[in-house]
């Protein structure tokens, strides 16, 4: 029979190796890129700060066809910025390497592993 502690250990030192292997991977780099060229971006920022504001009104008040109209044109703005577009992009491609190591985790236990098993106090 195993040792529960060791095993503990083992899987703490092989995640740790796991998450120091995904900081240094390449999808990633590009999403701190992305990120860092999008937070430069004084008319990304900008418009990011004009939609979030614009979406809280929509959300504090009824609905309003012109601040929806709003919305889209911000939307649409921020869509045309590169800095956006390649953030989106990086954003994607780390998201679907993260789905391809849960599927593999997920074959390997047999079981959805990055799902909600329930449980909860209630």
């Amino acid at each position: 029979m195993s040792d529960p502690l060791v095993e503990t250990a083992n899987v703490e030192t092989e995640l740790e190796a796991f998450v120091d292997e995904l900081l240094t991977c390449e999808r990633y780099q590009e999403l701190v890129e992305a990120r860092e060229a999008l937070e430069a971006d004084a008319e990304a920022q900008e418009l990011l700060d004009a939609y979030r504001e614009t979406e809280r009104e929509l959300q504090n008040g009824e609905f309003d066809t012109s601040l929806m109209s709003e919305l889209r044109s911000i939307q649409k703005d921020l869509s045309e910025l590169e800095s956006v577009r390649r953030h989106r992009e990086a954003r994607e491609a780390f998201e679907s390497l993260l789905a391809e190591t849960d599927e593999i985790v997920s074959e390997r236990i047999g079981q959805a592993f990055a799902q909600s098993i329930g449980g909860g106090c209630c």
